[in-house]
């Protein structure tokens, strides 16, 4: 199956949303409508994606340490009961590189130190550090801000001519304790002198066990992915040309989606808000952790694959897999997840500070070369292994914009939404979807929940919703549609065109169905307690 098509280009035509500015649909596929951030995409053909993916806006971070008023409160309180800040947001980017960094570390465990490397245009910044969740709203509360640290402008980006993989030597500008943070998601946002403009920086304070917890995973490998900074992402050049990707992008470098925050504030954020909102005990890593670290996952009630988790390492997938057969569940709440094969590399930084995809052109790869697997789609040879084998279904294709059509409605999972056999909520299929395909390695029993009608490039086929249980009494949720952590935070009735156009409607429907998932999968295997009633044949035809 092509991985992507040489003539795809990337149109322009970007639109104001919510503030921001929204790429068009090539060129940010699965932007939400309440900030930029990159897509999964492959495009519709014969059972396989190709898929030009992304473009968005730029980052910033920087700083030393100096404790901060807002450091963590007494240990009675809980995190999420202190007071949130609602000025985390980032009110004036500024120009390109007038502020921009990046952390020489993906993650920390609390305690430990990470470096900061920053470039500016003005004398001087400070750097404010917000852990992300549910404060009453707010989405964020400040942890920790620097002093006023000296700002001076770094050296420009190199570009590797055998990769085309671009990279920075920024010197480290400060060094960051995290001692008092709480485990948790954050944004260092970096604020330069007089005004001249503000970037983000994302980091993860790791939880060093994730037993009796759902564990949060940043998707921190798809993020770069998707990176454009510097020209180069593992999609295109600056001409917009498959040809000239990236074969491997490097996170030596700021995130340009999203006044850098990468992909984490659509695809993520609102679902680590709601969790948190319910008060479920969560822990909380990275891809690479997962992929380095072989029992990360031992005890773990769950582990949830949020809105866009496109690239993952044979370690990651193995450890995920092997949770799963411990019985842990797994919740896959996009679409196009597990669906590239890399390997991480050392950078000059640090280990695993590299993300290495060659797609099509694998065999041009020295460590393939090396005899190590090669980095090319799961489901492709050598070595096919479809992602539906883990996940239940399988990635179809991009792009469709089309209604959820609820199909089982008395299904658990769906108690409390009122939802009705036939109801649908407009746009909430897209940009990329999965559905179940028994063409390929899929675990059965499997029950669809929403079988909802798309047409992808001319290509008529289903986005499916599905739910099955593995062996171990581990239960698998897959929502069959990138748009489904996005569709969390929609509010109005979609005329703003912000979130994709969607409405209340499927606000409402898709926190009731998340926090049904969430509370199951917190109680235990959810597959032992919820058996599915296999229903593919009701659903496809006797064909499958």
């Amino acid at each position: 199956m092509p991985e992507q098509r040489p003539d795809e280009q990337q149109p322009a035509g970007e639109r104001p949303v919510r503030g921001r500015w929204r790429p068009g649909r090539r060129r940010f596929l699965g932007l939400a409508g309440a900030a930029a951030a990159g897509a999964g995409l492959a495009a519709c053909g014969t059972g396989g994606p190709t898929g030009a993916k992304a473009r968005v806006a730029a980052g910033t971070p920087a700083a030393t340490a100096s404790s901060s008023p807002h450091a963590a409160a007494t240990a009675p309180q809980r995190e999420n009961d202190r007071p949130g800040s609602p000025d985390w947001r980032i009110g004036n980017a500024g120009p390109d590189r007038a502020i921009e960094g990046w952390a020489d570390r993906v993650s920390v465990l609390p305690g430990e130190t990470f470096g900061l490397h920053v470039s500016t245009t003005a004398p001087g910044y400070r750097v404010t550090a917000y852990r992300m969740g549910d404060y009453g709203g707010a989405r964020g509360r400040q942890v920790w801000q620097s002093d006023r640290l000296p700002g001076s402008r770094q050296s420009a980006a190199s570009t590797d001519r055998a990769t085309r993989m671009v990279a920075t030597d920024w010197a480290r500008s400060t060094q960051v304790d995290t001692t008092g943070w709480p485990e948790g998601s954050y944004l260092l946002r970096l604020d330069a002198d007089g005004g001249a403009g503000q970037r983000y920086v994302p980091i993860t304070v790791r939880s060093a066990s994730t037993a009796g917890k759902l564990v949060v995973v940043n998707a921190v490998a798809t993020w770069q992915a998707y990176n454009e900074w510097g020209g180069y992402n593992l999609y295109n050049g600056p001409n917009g040309a498959y040809a000239t990707r990236s074969l491997v992008v490097s996170f030596d470098r700021p995130y340009q989606y999203d006044n850098g925050a990468g992909l984490f504030l659509v695809y993520e954020a609102p679902l680590i808000a709601l969790a948190e909102k319910l008060g479920l005990p969560l822990a909380y890593t990275t891809s690479t952790d997962l992929a380095g670290t072989p029992d990360l996952l031992k005890g773990a009630l769950a582990v949830l694959s949020l809105g866009h988790d496109e690239y993952w390492s044979p370690e990651q997938r193995a450890h995920v897999t092997a949770a799963r057969d411990a019985g842990t569940n797994v919740a896959v709440l996009g679409a196009n997840c597990c669906f590239r094969r890399v390997r991480y590399e050392p950078s000059p930084t640090g280990p695993d500070r590299q993300v290495v995809c060659y797609k099509t052109a694998y065999q041009e790869d020295p460590g393939f070369s090396a005899g190590k697997p090669p980095t090319n789609d799961y489901r492709a040879e050598p070595g096919a292994d479809p992602e539906s084998s883990l996940l239940g279904v399988i990635y179809d294709g991009y792009p469709v914009d089309a209604p959820y059509v609820v199909t089982n409605p008395g299904h658990w999972l769906l108690e409390g939404t009122g939802a009705k056999a036939g109801d649908s909520f407009a746009h909430l299929v897209g940009v990329e979807y999965d559905r179940v395909n028994p063409g390929f390695s899929t675990p059965r029993p499997i029950e669809v929940l929403a079988h909802s009608p798309v047409v992808c490039e001319g290509r008529h086929s289903y986005s499916d919703t599905a739910f099955y249980a593995a062996p171990s009494g581990a239960g698998v949720f897959a929502s069959g549609t990138m748009r489904w952590v996005e569709a969390l935070d929609a509010t109005g009735d979609g005329s703003s065109g912000a979130d994709h156009s969607m409405d209340a409607r499927a606000g409402a429907y898709t926190q009731q169905v998340t926090t049904n998932l969430l509370k199951a999968f917190a109680a235990g295997p959810a597959g032992r307690a919820h058996p599915p009633q296999d229903n593919v044949t009701a659903v496809y035809g006797s064909g499958h």
